[in-house]
């Protein structure tokens, strides 16, 4: 039988999930799994006033019906860039952090809330300009860069649905995905980065665009600097797009259960499947989870190691920024130019929460200690991980060679479908190697 390897103590016992179990006399962590399941209702409506989701209009009712066409916070008008962004502003907190980006070859560019709020609503009033509005698809076909996040927010930001699709695929795959969701706009750039090569993404999408008779503009921004061919009738360039545009512009007063986001699943046992989430789903569920299991809190830097064509990316765009936190987005190899890339990145910029799949960890122990033991990761809080199962070996290699032995694991299991954890423990249960410890919040599993 496995030992128990960490057991909370100090900070960790003063965390947001302690906060909630004070205030509802909440004894233990079994306690809370069980209070959470047992009443649904009680639950989520408990859940969103203690993490503060803000409401453009109060919802009269929880839950109404049940499976499979339940209605949640029947009533409720909200929507999530006014509480990713929009209150953040309003609060003062403008030139905070919203996020870090670096590049492929080590260049940094660290964007306030002030500069994301300005960029979000010029991109926001061109969108409308061209007609795009609630309920039409947005797809956003870029490397992760500053500006894909612009275009996730703005598509939101006017109550459209952003569908998000990884970089790396090619236009067969691309393509499956737009059409199906009958996009009418594609945020792409010219090209990326990695391992030093310079990777062409527009002559891809317009590959896949032959097939897609849906989108009618495409918006490219200038990110590799290489020449590609543009179609006078369809598409322009990022900066001619938002060329005068505003930098404020009004956010929509959605339903709680518009739609907002369109994920889709890998494909590995089939046709993608698209899973649509919506404002005040991904609300409950990610700030949910980026405030109990993770304990996103503001000035401390929040990294996860993924895409925004998984679910994971969209995860974590939305869970840090709903708390005004700041996060790290990355356009490259966790081993290039060198084999403590990854290492040097997370010492530089003081990484507060390191989320990253046992793969990568397998790949970078094979590089030894001493590439760790070069940078100073003492920031380092918490640790997570998803996507696949651990080793024993590989899972305390992660536990004590990258978080010392002080780092809780916060091992998540769930799916895209939910854009959230089936399993997942949190920073004050015990943890054994390997383990996901238990069903998440309000999940009755």
């Amino acid at each position: 039988m496995r030992k128990i390897i960490w057991r909370a103590s100090g900070e960790y016992l003063e965390c947001r999930v302690v906060d909630f179990m004070r205030r509802h006399n909440i004894a233990d962590y079994e306690t809370l799994v069980k209070c959470s399941t047992d009443d649904i209702e009680w639950f989520w409506d408990a859940c969103l006033k203690h993490i503060g989701v803000e409401w453009f209009k109060p919802y009269s009712k929880v839950l109404e019906g049940w499976l499979p066409w339940a209605r949640w916070f029947v009533g409720g008008k909200v929507n999530i860039v006014h509480n990713c962004i929009d209150r953040h502003i309003q609060a003062g907190k403008g030139d905070e952090t919203f996020l870090v980006w670096e590049g492929d070859s080590k260049q940094v560019r660290e964007v306030s809330y002030g500069w994301m709020n300005a960029q979000v609503s010029r991109v926001a009033s061109a969108l409308r300009r061209l007609g795009i509005g609630k309920g039409d698809k947005v797809g956003i076909y870029m490397p992760m860069v500053p500006e894909i996040e612009v275009a996730f927010f703005a598509v939101m930001k006017i109550g459209a649905v952003a569908v998000p699709i990884f970089s790396g695929f090619g236009a067969g795959a691309v393509a499956t995905r737009l059409a199906d969701a009958e996009a009418k706009v594609v945020f792409t750039a010219d090209g990326g980065f990695r391992r030093g090569k310079t990777i062409p993404i527009k002559p891809t999408l317009d590959e896949a665009l032959k097939s897609v008779p849906s989108v009618s503009r495409v918006v490219v921004y200038r990110h590799a600097n290489i020449d590609v061919d543009m179609d006078p009738e369809r598409d322009v360039w990022w900066h001619d797009f938002v060329k005068d545009e505003p930098e404020s512009a009004a956010t929509e007063v959605c339903e709680a259960e518009d739609h907002c986001l369109i994920i889709y699943t890998s494909g590995t046992t089939g046709k993608p499947k698209g899973t649509v989430h919506t404002h005040a789903g991904c609300l409950a569920q990610m700030g949910k989870e980026l405030g109990y299991a993770f304990d996103v809190q503001p000035g401390r830097l929040f990294f996860w190691f993924t895409d925004i064509g998984w679910m994971m990316g969209p995860w974590e765009m939305i869970g840090v920024s709903f708390y005004g936190g700041s996060h790290m987005i990355f356009e490259g190899a966790p081993n290039w130019p060198n084999s403590d890339r990854l290492w040097e990145t997370l010492a530089r910029h003081r990484v507060d929460t390191l989320g990253i799949s046992p793969t990568a960890i397998r790949l970078l122990m094979t590089y030894g200690e001493e590439a760790l033991k070069k940078h100073d990761l003492s920031s380092l809080r918490l640790l997570g991980s998803t996507g696949e199962p651990w080793d024993e070996e590989s899972y305390m290699w992660f536990f004590e060679k990258v978080g010392g032995g002080r780092c809780p694991i916060i091992n998540i299991s769930g799916g895209t479908e939910i854009v959230g954890c089936l399993l997942s423990p949190l920073p004050i249960t015990a943890l054994k190697p390997c383990t996901l410890r238990g069903p998440g919040l309000g999940m009755d599993i």
